[in-house]
């Protein structure tokens, strides 16, 4: 029997392709900010913070920080709103837009982002431990820290959301990381002067622009995940309050603290882990490096979900087994330096194309869709062979025109006019091609 998400109560879940009923859907703004929030803090949110200095200015910083949040946490609440209007999964809701087998693309790249999501979980966490073993006991050993945290991520992910974890993660979770935060903050405005960093000048090597797109690419990244969630959400209206305060609330936060930390420890995300470890003799860490082992079991676990919607002979179960030793062989060999092109890679993937999906979600079909058709390639969208051309075009022009503006207007920013570019020729192609839609 099939397992709720959340609290693996068999029983709670649905296939993909199959809306989940009224009298399921308990989800209210509540629970939409405490999941949100939980998942939007975090050491890799910090870590990605800790990237926008010493290039920016603490000031500019902060300020790419909170209108990269605004725009990501925007889009990302519309995305939920489309798992609550449809019930469907993520991967499912896509097939009215880009065709019944169209889907499928995206449903191959976001396996393949998650195994990159993953990885830098576990080199995240691999760093924190090690840092907070050098402190207490004097010793590094990062590459059994990074087995260690590949093997058990990789162990949740085969087993599968475990009914006690999930409600304890729900229970305690979120006040423990909201302990962990608040530590870590505390300590900040106390052992450091905040005010003379805000006065110390940036190097000039991260354009404004730039820093909003490596702030918008981390919500960005949940953008294909997101309705696996939501589709249990009872009204749109909850689901799009909650995500927008839950997630904006932890990514302005722990983007913030990662830039302050960052900068405190003498520039970059090199020595963030350890002037976060010595905060509070590395109590506050820990209860965040808690948070994510979740994660990355998360993300293992969705790819190998995400993967099966299109290969059918592959188990979870097996996939999770394989994702993980991925992800864990990955994170042994791929340096952090890497990190920065992987997030802007991400956004100039699928900023674009959710440009294309919200305005056809929202705007051509007006938020309906015909559920019992999805899995006809002769139905409502089956298009061309299952393929919707004009959805893959205005897609492509959406890449396109975010890496010719990230390459030759870096300060302009590309993630919302590439998001926008992609969206009206969209719009453009089927007003021309006068698509029916009910």
């Amino acid at each position: 029997m099939a397992q709720d998400p959340l609290t693996g109560d068999a029983g709670s879940t649905y296939a993909p392709l199959t809306p989940v009923p009224d009298a399921r859907r308990a989800f209210r703004t509540g629970d939409a900010f405490a999941l949100w929030f939980s998942l939007g803090i975090g050491l890799l949110v910090a870590q990605a913070g800790a990237l926008l200095v010493p290039g920016l200015s603490l000031p500019h910083a902060l300020l790419a920080i909170v209108i990269g949040s605004a725009i990501g946490v925007v889009l990302l609440a519309l995305a939920g709103v489309i798992g609550t209007d449809t019930g469907l999964a993520a991967m499912s809701s896509l097939r009215p837009t880009l065709g019944v087998r169209g889907a499928s693309v995206p449903a191959v790249l976001n396996a393949v982002q998650l195994v990159g999501w993953g990885a830098f979980e576990v080199i995240v966490m691999r760093d924190s431990a090690d840092a907070l073993a050098k402190q207490a006991f004097g010793f590094s050993m990062p590459l059994v820290w990074t087995v260690v945290f590949g093997l058990l991520a990789t162990l949740l992910a085969i087993s599968g959301p475990l009914s006690f974890v999930r409600r304890f993660l729900r229970t305690w979770g979120i006040w423990l990381l909201l302990a962990g935060a608040a530590w870590l903050t505390w300590n900040l405005l106390a052992q450091h002067d905040l005010s003379a960093m805000m006065r110390r000048p940036g190097t000039g090597e991260m354009p404004f622009g730039g820093a909003i797109d490596l702030v918008v690419a981390m919500p960005l990244s949940w953008l294909p995940l997101i309705a696996d969630y939501t589709r249990f959400g009872r009204r749109a209206g909850d689901t799009f309050r909650g995500t927008l305060l839950g997630y904006g609330i932890a990514n302005i936060w722990f983007y913030a603290l990662g830039a302050i930390y960052g900068l405190a420890a003498g520039g970059g995300d090199a020595l963030l882990t350890s002037a976060l470890a010595q905060a509070g003799g590395g109590l506050a860490l820990l209860l965040i490096l808690i948070d994510e082992v979740d994660n990355a079991f998360a993300d293992i676990h969705s790819a190998a979900v995400s993967t099966g919607t299109f290969w059918a002979r592959g188990s979870v179960p097996m996939l999770s087994a394989a994702f993980g030793a991925l992800c864990t062989l990955i994170a042994l060999l791929v340096p952090m330096a890497k990190y920065q092109n992987f997030l802007l890679l991400i956004g100039s993937v699928f900023a674009p194309l959710f440009g294309v999906v919200l305005v056809d979600h929202f705007i051509v079909r007006k938020r309906r869709i015909e559920a019992a058709v999805l899995a006809d390639v002769r139905g409502r969208y089956g298009f061309s062979g299952g393929w919707h051309l004009s959805a893959f075009i205005a897609w492509a022009i959406g890449i396109a025109s975010y890496q010719a503006i990230n390459q030759w207007l870096p300060n302009l920013g590309a993630t919302l006019p590439s998001l926008a570019i992609g969206a009206v020729c969209y719009l453009a192609f089927v007003s021309t091609r006068k698509t029916a839609y009910a």
